[in-house]
């Protein structure tokens, strides 16, 4: 159950003609009264003059307000709040929202009872889901309330009202969300025929476009190729204080394009909060230039970076301070923006879910200390400025590495959020995770059976060898892996591995010691990534040949060993 309160306000009559009005799209359907502060009000949806009944009710909520002063008045007298159920939940009735309004105008102060001066006020209902409750902000003896945030006072007691009623338990807030969509851009997308509304398009649109992005001028050039309609707001001095953007096609009734501030959009989205992020890069002289150069050879290569610098957020979100972590969760987004931006057709779908999910999990209370998210903003960069995966061949394998990785990195943070008690962005990043898994199944599914099959066709001595292996270097995994699906494609890595050049035990050791496992649904899909990322195999296998025997190229790579006595071992990370 959410509640949205709104005190801004300053006239009575209006806010009751809307309510009790058709809607801005026809949505108000049997406007009518529930409740109110005496139970005697008038019900202009049940009046036979309608005009003259919501002229009394006006009137008489704002009597108390008449009653002052002309200049002991508050501007804004007017308070309003909607008060949604969840969807899915039952229809609730009217005397159940009757209910529910009393215990919201006592919780915030509007209206305390016990004998307490109060507000007068009114609960409208009209539709299934949802009911709004008008209050004009004088006591009866000419007082103002105590309605001193009354915002966290109205979401305190829904939380109260939802287990009482059975209700959906809706994570609680901290203030850091994107403003959803009001009722009326819901029913314009849905009247135009759009799958989201233009708030929600023009987010996404503004997110994808700050990925990696290291400049204004390349902030606004994205916007532009991305279609937008762009208004920039400057001072008198020509210092740029802020922008706004548009979809060409949506318009108001004025045929004028319907302009969205990066602050209304969401609160990381203004202009001061994506300088933050620019400011690190600026401040540091090894930062590549602008331009499309800089960026890696093609998707496969720039998926392994991203690969490997997810790894090492991972190792710093849960070792280092909350202030960095707070850094690379804002990261992570612009990584799963860029991923999403950049897929192939497969795995599209899923990954913009995942990115959509994550955006709520990437801001928190907790400030960022920029610049030790500069690795993973600088791969966001090179996945953009890389072209899109095609799906196929090395850059569809190194899509499902970089999706594993990433995933690792989606849990981390849900971890993190869930030990800073950051309800609402534990439940996005979780949710993220789950459409990633999705996504890793569909980008997984040809190099995994290519990796399966040359795993079954390998020798038996080969085999048992590679099964010797794990064994040594996790015995307290081999058995459950044995049992895998996974194992013939991680017995194809390994025999992989030791082509190359390097010593099998000690670098699955050392895969399988870079983060725990418990989260993994295949800890033999998630070693093949890791040990295919550690030691250079291309992704998918195609170098190596079908015995399991390396190329020149992959023969000159330089061999691990086991830690030795004198050479103390990796970092896990």
């Amino acid at each position: 159950m959410i509640p949205s309160v709104n005190e801004s306000g300053d006239k009575t009559f209006g806010l009751l003609n809307y309510l009790y009005g058709p809607g801005r799209a026809e949505e108000h359907v049997d406007p009518h009264l529930v409740a109110s502060f005496d139970s005697m009000a008038p019900d202009p949806g049940r009046a036979a003059d309608f005009d003259a009944a919501l002229e009394d009710l006006a009137l008489l909520l704002d009597q108390p307000v008449e009653a002052l002063p002309a200049h002991a008045r508050p501007a804004q007298h007017v308070w309003h709040t909607s008060v949604r159920a969840a969807p899915g939940d039952r229809t609730l009735s009217d005397d159940e929202w009757a209910d529910i309004a009393r215990r919201v105008v006592a919780a915030t102060g509007i209206d305390p009872g016990d004998g307490e001066p109060g507000c007068r006020w009114a609960a409208v209902r009209h539709a299934d889901d949802h009911i709004h409750i008008v209050a004009t902000l004088v006591c009866e003896d000419g007082s103002r309330p105590d309605d001193f945030r009354s915002g966290m006072r109205a979401q305190a007691e829904c939380r109260l009202i939802e287990k009482e009623l059975g209700l959906t338990l809706v994570n609680a807030g901290d203030g850091t969300a994107a403003k959803r969509p009001t009722s009326a851009e819901r029913h314009k997308a849905e009247r135009q025929g759009r799958e989201q509304t233009a708030r929600e398009e023009l987010r996404e649109t503004v997110r994808r476009a700050v990925a990696g992005a290291t400049s204004e001028e390349e902030f606004f050039d994205r916007l532009a190729a991305a279609g937008l309609l762009v208004r920039k707001r400057q001072a008198p001095s020509g210092d740029l204080l802020g922008y706004k953007v548009a979809l060409v096609d949506d318009r108001n009734e004025d045929d004028e394009p319907v302009y969205f501030a990066g602050s209304t959009l969401a609160p990381d989205l203004s202009l001061p909060r994506i300088r933050e992020r620019w400011s690190a890069a600026q401040q540091d002289a090894a930062v590549v230039p602008d331009d499309r150069a800089s960026a890696p050879s093609g998707p496969a290569r720039a998926r392994r970076r991203a690969a490997a610098a997810a790894w090492q957020a991972v190792l710093i979100i849960d070792h280092g301070s909350d202030h960095q972590a707070a850094a690379l969760i804002a990261a992570a987004g612009e990584v799963l923006d860029a991923l999403a931006k950049t897929s192939a057709a497969h795995t599209r779908k899923q990954l913009q879910e995942a990115a959509r999910a994550f955006e709520r999990a990437s801001r928190s209370h907790v400030q960022a200390e920029r610049g030790h998210d500069r690795a993973l903003r600088q791969t966001a960069r090179d996945l953009v400025y890389s072209g899109p995966a095609l799906g196929r061949g090395e850059d569809g394998a190194t899509t499902a590495m970089v999706i594993d990785m990433v995933a690792f990195l989606v849990i981390a943070a849900a971890h993190w959020h869930g030990k800073k008690n950051h309800a609402q962005q534990a439940a996005a990043a979780r949710q993220a995770a789950e459409h990633l898994r999705a996504a890793y199944q569909s980008a997984a599914q040809h190099p995994m059976a290519v990796l399966r099959h040359r795993g079954r066709r390998l020798s038996q001595p080969l085999q048992r060898r590679q099964a010797a292996h794990l064994r040594q270097a996790v015995p307290e995994l081999a058995e459950q892996i044995l049992t895998e699906p996974g194992w013939h494609a991680l017995a194809a890595t390994l025999a992989d591995v030791e082509a190359a050049g390097h010593e099998p035990a000690a670098l699955l050791a050392e895969a399988v010691a870079r983060r725990e496992l418990d989260t993994a649904e295949s800890v033999s899909d998630v070693l093949v990534w890791r040990l295919r990322r550690l030691a250079d195999l291309p992704a998918d296998g195609s170098v190596m040949s079908e015995a399991g025997t390396a190329t020149p190229q992959s023969a000159e790579r330089p061999k691990r060993t086991s830690p030795g006595r004198n050479t103390p071992p990796r970092k896990a990370r």
